[in-house]
């Protein structure tokens, strides 16, 4: 029996008939290879597990969250003493009846059980791609088991794997980053990442301060990955929408006709389990269906304020931050970056953003910069390096009717503004992207 099974099982049966709870359980391997001078100077491994506790006592409602799992009765206790003494909540939605849940089967049992060395040869492929450059990063493995019960008589179990390489290499006054994220270790090509990584990175010497203004651009997935989290975020998310704050306009045409994004923890890339932490099964939710805007994602308290059906996207903290779509597939085209770039005239290629901020949630306005390589096209060629960029421009305009040029056929998972393992998204060719000055302002 997994051992987060005996722990949910353990909180269900101290909480009692004391409270409506559910019980969340989270934990397994995971691992960590660092890298930095290009040599490898920690590997860290650990087993844990988390547990989270939502309880409701005559409709006054209070969660909590340990990793001391020595200690659950006093943990339970205190939880269900706190709740007592908040106000009601009268948007409590209750418990989640018992419901099928289908495991998605997201589990890689080479990769929750990888080894020190097989990082490692992940980690020497990426540094081998710079030869006389300094590499920086990290390759990380993961396995976990997902347990859920509450004490309305729903079970849940599932099992995920996930693993990542990530990192730069350095010569002197460039950096190049590179990423991968996949649910098998073995699907990590770091010689891949790393040549990605290297070529910015020598591309990126001699950059010259270019004009501030509207420029065609060709984003790399990671830059597309936060377009793609800050629509999930402030757009799609039911908290937001219910409140006012979201862009979104259910059914009406925002964006280009090529524009395709779905959220599906249940496709065979996708990682995690098969329900949410208040034990919904996922399944697939149309976001934008050729450029209009069609699903919004709910957990069970905006669900039951729209008078609809949870979709599993209730998470610990959706109460606060909103239920928000974190395994997002922009659909890929057909066209290669090769080809983006050879038919942009004057324009820029962008790997990543960095640090955006949302000025206008309700446009979707985001202020940022460009990071780790930005590069000047002209006449369809990279022709030289450009100093990092400020930006300031709405997401949902710059993907609006008739401003994307292309789609590119590189889909991945990309790491985003939220970190990795959420968006899979490809290379975008967009028509305008307004930049507003250097890194400096």
């Amino acid at each position: 029996m997994s051992r987060t099974i005996e722990l949910a099982g353990h909180v269900l049966e101290h909480v009692g008939d004391r409270a409506e709870a559910e019980i969340v359980v989270t934990g397994g391997e995971a691992a960590l290879t660092r890298f930095a001078n290009s040599f490898i100077h920690q590997n860290v491994a650990d087993e844990g597990y988390q547990v989270a506790l939502r309880v409701a006592v005559d409709g006054r409602v209070n969660a909590a969250t340990t990793t001391s799992v020595e200690n659950l009765d006093s943990f339970v206790d205190d939880t269900i003493g706190i709740a007592a003494l908040q106000r009601v909540d009268e948007g409590w939605p209750g418990l989640t009846p018992p419901l099928d849940v289908v495991d998605p089967k997201h589990f890689d049992e080479a990769t929750a059980q990888a080894a020190p060395d097989v990082r490692a040869e992940k980690v020497a492929d990426f540094v081998s791609a710079g030869p006389g450059m300094r590499a920086a990063g990290y390759c990380e493995t993961v396995g976990h088991d997902v347990a859920f019960v509450n004490t309305a008589g729903h079970r849940a179990f599932g099992r995920y794997s996930r693993a990542s390489i990530d990192g730069i290499h350095q010569i002197e006054g460039a950096a190049g980053s590179g990423h991968a994220t996949s649910q098998r270790i073995e699907d990590l090509d770091g010689g891949a990442v790393g040549s990605l990584a290297a070529d910015r990175a020598q591309r990126g010497l001699d950059p010259f301060d270019l004009k501030p203004g509207e420029y065609q651009v060709v984003l790399a997935p990671e830059a597309v990955g936060t377009i793609a989290m800050f629509l999930a975020y402030y757009g799609f998310n039911g908290k937001h929408h219910a409140e006012g704050q979201s862009f979104v306009e259910v059914g009406k045409k925002q964006f280009d006709a090529s524009i395709n994004i779905y959220d599906d923890a249940t496709d065979s890339r996708a990682l995690g389990v098969g329900f949410d932490a208040e034990g919904t099964p996922k399944q697939r939710l149309g976001l934008i269906t050729a450029g209009v805007s069609e699903g919004i994602a709910h957990d069970r308290r905006t669900a039951a304020k729209a008078g609809v059906h949870p979709t599993g996207h209730g998470d610990p903290g959706s109460e606060v931050w909103g239920p928000l779509p974190t395994q997002v597939f922009l659909e890929e085209g057909e066209v290669s970056v090769d080809e983006m770039i050879a038919s942009v005239e004057r324009g820029l290629y962008v790997a990543t953003f960095n640090y955006c901020r949302a000025l206008d949630p309700k446009a979707l306005t985001v202020t940022g910069l460009t990071r780790n390589g930005t590069f000047m096209i002209e006449n369809g060629k990279i022709t030289g390096a450009v100093t990092n960029m400020r930006f300031t421009q709405s997401f949902v305009d710059a993907l609006g009717q008739g401003k994307v040029e292309a789609i590119g056929n590189d889909a991945r998972f990309a790491d985003s503004e939220f970190g990795p393992g959420m968006m899979y998204v490809p290379t975008l060719q967009l028509e305008g992207w307004n930049f507003t000055g250097g890194a400096g302002g």
